[in-house]
């Protein structure tokens, strides 16, 4: 019987994980890399106690599909974060997907390309690089533009796509996780047309570079939610304050939550910290906005 019972849980994770859809973002290997030969690995990171997907050439798309009986059309795409070394693809990606499916929107987590890992240990390559910050910048500089390709491809794809997805492609936002909220303001501020444009954006404790503080917004409305902790490790939390000061400033729907406590990539973890429920701070943030 208690075989049985194991048998049974095993079969209904396979369903579960058969129900998401995984579509390549590119035919063929991604423009720009083709001549990258490291493997994508996955693996429970100890130092970042989470799941993490690293050395990614062929950026895709995990879709996970609004329950049937909420549906509303929305979409959005989540990118979870990393250094650029990796994705935190539970705790910042599938987690938040299926919180977001749940309450009727269509969530798409992108796995989008990353630095070359050259052990098997992403986060502690990780750490070593960003002792010499200058030279981090340097080496992530024409990956987050890769990146910001990868989601600009991603958008276009759901737009084009979005009878089949069953959303609407008026309703399309994106939130990103540290390094993946500069991924998702590549979008918002470096889209050429309004095919790759989001509707509305959301960056939790990023820390957007210099140039993009500097980028001009774009004109039409474009609702931005803001989400940190004052006592983030990487000291990322006034980013976020200049980040709202800059929508602010341009006149744009802006709405920013500073929490206490709660350190760097705490995305959808438990603490029994206040700042566990900054998701549901979020989702009433949408429902505001109508996009729930």
């Amino acid at each position: 019987m208690k075989k049985l019972i194991v048998a049974s849980l095993f079969l209904l994770g396979l369903n579960e994980i058969s129900a998401q859809k995984s579509i390549p973002l590119y035919q063929g290997k991604a423009p720009g890399t083709e001549n990258w030969t490291q493997k994508e690995a996955q693996q429970f990171n100890e130092l970042f106690k989470t799941e993490v997907v690293f050395n990614v050439t062929q950026p895709s798309m995990l879709v996970f599909e609004a329950d049937k009986s909420k549906a509303n059309g929305t979409v959005i795409v989540v990118a979870p974060g990393g250094g650029f070394q990796s994705l935190s693809i539970n705790r910042e990606g599938i987690d938040m997907a299926k919180k977001l499916a749940q309450n009727g929107i269509t969530a798409i987590v992108l796995k989008y390309r990353l630095l070359e890992t050259k052990s098997n240990d992403p986060a502690k390559e990780m750490m070593e690089n960003i002792k010499d910050r200058k030279a981090f910048d340097a080496k992530t500089a024409p990956i987050k533009v890769m990146a910001g390709e990868d989601i600009k491809t991603a958008i276009s794809y759901v737009r084009t796509h979005a009878k089949e997805l069953n959303i609407n492609p008026g309703k399309l936002g994106v939130i990103g996780f540290s390094a993946g909220a500069s991924v998702i303001l590549e979008s918002v501020l470096h889209s050429k047309d309004a095919s790759t444009l989001p509707n509305f954006a959301a960056s939790i404790y990023g820390g957007p570079s210099q140039e993009i503080l500097d980028t001009e917004i774009p004109k039409s409305p474009l609702p931005l939610f803001i989400c940190a902790a004052s006592d983030d490790q990487l000291k990322l939390a006034p980013k976020s304050v200049l980040l709202y000061n800059k929508w602010l400033e341009a006149g744009q729907p802006t709405e920013l939550h500073i929490y206490e406590k709660g350190g760097h990539g705490f995305g959808m973890g438990k603490q029994n910290l206040p700042v566990d429920k900054w998701s549901d701070v979020y989702l009433d943030w949408l429902r505001f906005h109508k996009f729930l």
